[in-house]
């Protein structure tokens, strides 16, 4: 995996390419499931006119179609009610041709996005986001249906960079329900030892320096050094930030969590922004979203899907 001898720049890990041959290899799926007459279908809401949500939209409709994922779509207005908009996933969750439901986050201040993502069918939860996907994650002995796309992109792109996870010390810098906490879970569930940092931790720089695998998922440009860095260490850099930069025609750059140029010199392998993490998330979905309408196919008939009643006792056995 790294030869200390052999010391030299960081190996690129290119999630771009890495995830067009995931998008292929689904395709090829796609079109076998076709020929028992299973057509995957993918669900996607989006509330409101955010530029960066409605970039993040088009890309995953654009995927669906490069794959032959059936897409379906609701756009609502930034005012919309949460009352309307709980029904438009409570219609999604008793469409039998969707396999799979995304609800585009953040949401507008005035919706509660837990009723939200707590109403989708936990059978058709390919964000990963529901609390017994989440807890299943994190209970030893139990499978979630979903695992969150971005934190299971990351697990991959170590996977297929040919990174053994057993044993290592892995450090986590982010500690959100969407990437840095299940991203903890599957190292740990790869049997990795595990360290969780965030903004308040006291040690920061120390605790990445111990680490074998860094997986950056803080939020905060270049906020990890590369002097931090172990050398042969992996470096999988979740952050998508924007930072001033006057040589570009919008007068920014995207950076990731890491100080890229200085970690590259320590690093083993490295995830580059743009084109690491990001394509991988999008990938994921459509990995999920396949997996479910196979999930499907092999159930037993029954009435529609439902969401998850606050008084069902026994959510986890669906894990």
């Amino acid at each position: 995996w790294y030869n200390k001898k052999q010391r030299s720049m960081a190996t690129l890990i290119d999630g771009k390419a890495t995830a067009a041959q995931i998008r292929q290899e689904i395709k090829q799926e796609v079109e076998a499931l076709a020929q028992k007459n299973i057509f995957p279908g993918l669900a996607v809401v989006l509330v409101g006119e955010r530029p960066d949500s409605a970039v993040y939209v088009r890309n995953k409709k654009k995927a669906c179609e490069e794959v032959g994922v059936k897409s379906f779509s609701v756009d609502l207005p930034a005012d919309v009610s949460e009352a309307d908009l709980l029904k438009v996933v409570t219609d999604f969750n008793d469409n039998p041709e969707v396999h799979g439901i995304l609800v585009q986050l953040p949401l507008p201040d005035h919706i509660n996005e837990h009723h939200i993502l707590d109403a989708v069918s936990l059978e058709k939860d390919v964000d990963g986001f529901h609390p017994n996907n989440l807890g299943c994650l994190a209970m030893k002995g139990r499978d979630p249906m979903f695992v969150a796309c971005t934190p299971k992109g990351c697990i991959e792109l170590l996977d297929r960079s040919g990174v053994d996870i057993a044993g290592k010390h892995a450090v986590v810098i982010g500690r959100s329900s969407t990437v840095g906490i299940p991203a903890a879970h599957l190292l740990l569930n790869r049997n990795a030892t595990v360290v969780i940092c965030h903004s308040r931790t006291a040690d920061l720089p120390e605790q990445v320096r111990r680490a074998d695998i860094v997986i950056a998922a803080i939020g905060r440009a270049q906020m990890v050094k590369g002097d931090w860095i172990k050398p042969g260490a992996v470096v999988i850099d979740v952050g998508i930030n924007s930072i001033p930069d006057d040589t570009k025609k919008s007068g920014q750059r995207l950076v990731g969590d890491v100080e890229f140029e200085e970690a590259k010199n320590n690093a083993s392998l490295i995830t580059p922004v743009p084109g690491g993490v990001g394509p991988m998330t999008i990938a994921m979905l459509l990995r999920n979203a396949v997996d479910s309408a196979i999930r499907f196919s092999e159930a037993p008939a029954k009435p529609a899907a439902k969401s998850m009643r606050k008084d069902e006792p026994e959510g986890c056995r669906l894990c």
